[in-house]
């Protein structure tokens, strides 16, 4: 039993399409799960139509179209008869998400994400189950709501183990090929929850775990797991052999390549993770497993941007200790924003956030009430990982470094300037 993850760049045209067909017609479909994404940008579409809906905005319903007639140009390009009944079933999807818009009573902003923006899944799926079918892979296409339950925090819901294994155990056939979601899941009244942005990973780390799995395979437009992004660095090499400790630690730095949560239901089972091109299938790729050293041994470079560097200090002079350190966490944890980095000394605490809800600004009312608070916006966080004095060195040049922090075998930088 092997599980498949196509990203949204896998399935962006018909012609991305067509090559998944040809990725299984080398790699085989018996015994195999796919799981895949949203079709190109469609989840940043669909953020747009959930921003004009709830801004009353008078280019909703033309936002909407654009969605469609994007999925419609690579339905024309798959199917030629216009009589295929993939054609109504795709209309009907759309008409389903106006209905949901229009019979919403809610305004929490991360319920109404989850209930549109996971539209982009089923789309997806849907068509690529389709053409598959009609190209003689059979397949049973898979609602992964119907699996993957969640409890109800909209856009970055917890999974239920114990419910979504017994889900998951008794209702997918292992023999068969299987086409799902990533990225969906649904609360314990069937609504519709998201795992994060990103989360497609985590989904074939989750059904991986559940099936008792062989493999996963990630299939990205990229050779493997390179030691840095190629569009930020330069003279990236791929990386053959990676452990599972060391890919935890590039995803929790931030190395996009990999979910941060993909890993650990892997490393549970000693789940062998592998990273492939979809232009390349039998390329070497990158292997994730249990206590393989890194090959090649050299650093590894990450950047996340749009971050926050926040500083606080005692109003008096006093020392920060852990009873204010206890109350700063529990409110990051209130407001959801993720620590990157943290620095402290006898009165003043540093931390670099990721706002990925935008919730900074009503944390930062709180915190002003309490502490002396300076930040700065829209910085970067740079981290090398077994690093070397050269690397330090490139990477400092042509940068205003606000923070410094190194470890035995980690270098990171808060910094403002030239990517």
């Amino acid at each position: 039993m092997r599980v498949f993850k196509f990203g949204g760049a896998s399935v962006k045209d018909a012609k991305a399409v067509k090559n998944v067909a040809n990725v299984l017609r080398e790699t085989g479909f018996s015994n195999l799960l796919i799981i895949v994404s949203a079709m190109g940008k469609t989840t940043n579409a669909l953020e747009k139509v959930v921003e004009y809906y709830l801004t009353q905005h008078p280019q909703l319903n033309t936002s909407i179209e654009d969605v469609y007639r994007y999925h419609y140009e690579i339905l024309e390009g798959l199917f030629e008869n216009k009589q295929h009944p993939i054609y109504k079933k795709i209309k009907g999807l759309f008409k389903d998400l106006e209905t949901t818009l229009n019979r919403n009573k809610s305004k929490q902003y991360d319920y109404i994400y989850d209930q549109v923006v996971s539209y982009g899944e089923i789309f997806s799926t849907i068509i690529v189950s389709g053409y598959l079918n009609d190209q003689g892979y059979e397949n049973e296409w898979l609602d992964a709501r119907d699996f993957i339950k969640t409890d109800n925090a909209y856009r970055d819901a917890e999974v239920d183990w114990e419910i979504t294994l017994q889900m998951i155990k008794n209702k997918v056939n292992k023999k068969t090929l299987s086409v799902t979601q990533g990225f969906i899941g649904s609360d314990q009244n069937n609504f519709t929850t998201t795992l994060g942005r990103e989360g497609s990973d985590y989904t074939a780390g989750i059904f991986a775990y559940c099936l008792g799995a062989d493999s996963v395979s990630i299939w990205k437009d990229v050779p493997g797991v390179l030691n840095g992004d190629p569009r930020v660095f330069e003279n990236t090499q791929l990386l053959s052999h990676v452990s599972y400790e060391e890919a935890i630690e590039l995803a929790f730095y931030g190395a996009s390549v990999i979910h941060p949560k993909t890993i650990q239901p892997l490393q549970r089972k000693e789940i062998p993770l592998y990273v492939k091109s979809f232009l390349n299938p039998s390329g070497e790729g990158t292997s994730v497993k249990k206590g393989q050293p890194l090959d090649p041994y050299l650093p590894c470079f990450i950047v996340k941007k749009n971050q926050i560097l926040l500083s606080l200090s005692s109003l008096n002079f006093s020392f920060i200790v852990e009873d204010n350190i206890s109350e700063i966490f529990n409110l990051f944890h209130q407001y959801h924003i993720k620590v990157d980095l943290i620095q402290n000394s006898a009165i003043s605490f540093s931390v670099c956030l990721d706002d990925r809800f935008d919730h900074f600004d009503e944390l930062l009312n709180k915190l002003k009430s309490r502490f002396k608070v300076t930040y700065n916006k829209g910085v970067s966080l740079y981290t090398v990982r077994h690093f070397t004095n050269e690397s330090i060195e490139s990477l400092e040049k042509n940068k205003d470094i606000l923070l410094k922090q190194i470890t035995r075998e980690t270098y990171q930088v808060v910094a403002r300037g030239a990517e």
